[in-house]
């Protein structure tokens, strides 16, 4: 199966505090400038009570200075270095006057950082008591914390670099996993299973056998698709969803039986979320009965995405999927893959036949618009729901495709599947008088507005664009980016057995 992707190693604490690089924040940081107050002092020999004394403040004020909880006046800073015998530059610019400043600095930082409380860990004070060797572990273990939290909640360059990153194993694998196809298709062994869809039974008796019971529940919580409660090895399925309940049932059971730990990473989540997606298409649609059937299709010429559809009463998404699995493995096919929203934003993609997708700088696909031309696009200038085919010439060479567009709760999608010109002998649709000409990634082509139309309207038209606000934001946070933990917990206290007064 597909291994998740490198993880980045987490900042190192260490070597950051050895630079001797001066403080950027200056006498800006009341902790930086009271570190350094409180060193040249303790350097003068001198107690709080006799700086004190020097400079008609209180110890206790003093006291505040030092500790970086009040921020001290230029007047007031210039009689403390008078007081110390040293220069008022040096108490308010310059690197930290020692390592041990330099981790209570980075730890008093720490600790008074929002971020620092969502942790639920109690503060520490750092007093001449504590030593240097327990200072520089608690300075890296919250370093450390950090770094990982950095890698879960991703921005969206990780997360796009992270799918160019798993698409190209995908690619090099032939997108097909023979270690899952084997996991998946025992099962189905296991119950019975020979020919034809399978059925709600027959996914209830393989979580069975996986020692699971598929409960169905009014609904989940919104944050989720399925719930899964490995105490009392139950899988909640919502009553009414846009899901087909098999699938869903079957995607959570993947995560057992490929024996997933929770995810170290955002990287590492999408690849499971990969697995578990080949998994539950390689039950509904197993890879025993599939191949003959793909097999039949091709020595007829004959090959349509809408009867693997039918024969396995799977939704058009998972048979292209599917084909997708077994075309280059089984039927020496290369193709391509996108699942596409109605205005052109490529939501998932997969390629091994040479096709030019749409992509940022860092090769990642996800995002990108699709050009005009594409039978991905033209396919919603069409029926609802109704299978299309077209020739689209591109700068690398003619692809034929085929596409339904299909409405979601998430809105209206197509999902295309395409081969080389040289491969469309195998293809129901070839004989389609549809043909499209891409120019793209050239602006000319469908990007750039026709000259005349532009000098036309020049200057006369202010679009009120639609913000994209996940554009800016973080991937969602927590080992299961996106999940409400509070409101599944509860969920699942309330449903667990001995709480509605049943076994």
């Amino acid at each position: 199966m597909p291994s998740s992707p490198g993880r980045v190693l987490p900042f190192r604490p260490s070597e950051r505090l050895e630079s001797s690089e001066p403080d950027a924040s200056g006498a800006a940081d009341p902790v930086s400038v009271g570190r350094r107050v409180r060193h040249h002092r303790r350097a003068a020999g001198l107690t709080l009570a006799e700086v004190a004394a020097r400079t008609a403040m209180s110890s206790s004020a003093l006291s505040l200075i030092e500790n970086g909880r009040r921020e001290a006046r230029v007047s007031t800073l210039q009689q403390l270095a008078t007081a110390l015998g040293t220069d008022l530059s040096a108490l308010v610019s310059g690197g930290s006057p020692s390592r041990r400043a330099a981790l209570e600095v980075r730890w008093e930082r720490a600790q008074r950082g929002e971020g620092f409380q969502t942790l639920g860990i109690p503060p520490v004070r750092v007093g001449p008591g504590l030593p240097d060797d327990a200072l520089e572990a608690l300075v890296g273990l919250y370093e450390s914390v950090v770094g990982l939290q950095q890698q879960r909640a991703a921005t969206p360059e990780f997360a796009r670099l992270a799918n160019a990153e798993l698409r190209a194993r995908m690619r090099a694998a032939g997108n097909y996993f023979a270690e899952i196809e084997g996991a998946a298709a025992a099962l189905v062994d296991q119950v019975g299973h020979t020919q034809g869809p399978l059925s709600r039974e027959a996914v209830h008796r393989i979580a069975r056998h996986v020692g699971f019971e598929i409960v169905t529940v009014p609904d989940v919580p919104a944050s989720t698709r399925t719930v899964t409660d490995l105490a009392h090895r139950r899988i909640y399925l919502p009553a009414a969803g846009g899901h087909d309940p098999r699938a869903a049932a079957l995607q959570a059971l993947g995560h057992v039986v490929l024996e997933h730990e929770p995810p170290r990473d955002y990287a590492e989540f999408l690849a499971q979320r990969v697995e578990i997606n080949y998994f539950a298409a390689a039950v509904l649609v197993p890879e025993r009965s599939a191949v003959p059937f793909l097999a039949q299709a091709k020595a007829e010429r004959d090959i349509a995405l809408e009867d693997l559809r039918d024969t396995f009463a799977v939704s058009y998404e998972t048979a292209a999927h599917r084909f997708c699995n077994l075309a280059t493995q089984h039927l020496d096919l290369q193709v391509h893959f996108m699942r596409t929203s109605a205005d052109g934003v490529i939501y998932k993609a997969y390629e091994n036949d040479g096709v030019r997708f749409p992509m940022d700088a860092s090769g990642a696909i996800e995002g990108a618009r699709v050009c005009r031309s594409w039978t991905a696009r033209v396919v919603f200038d069409r029926p609802t729901g109704e299978v299309y085919h077209q020739y689209t010439d591109t700068g690398r060479g003619t692809y034929w495709c085929t596409a339904v567009a299909e409405p979601s709760a998430a809105g209206l999608f197509s999902v295309s599947v395409g081969v080389p010109f040289d491969q469309v002998r195998w293809m129901r649709g070839r004989d389609t008088r549809e043909r499209r000409v891409s120019r793209c990634p050239d602006p000319r082509c469908c990007t750039r507005p026709p000259a005349d139309l532009a000098r036309e309207w020049q200057g006369q038209v202010w679009p009120s664009a639609r913000a994209h606000s996940h554009l800016l934001a973080v991937m969602p946070p927590g080992v299961f980016p996106g999940v409400d933990d509070t409101e599944v917990l509860r969920f699942v206290a309330g449903q667990a057995p001995g709480q509605d007064g049943t076994d």
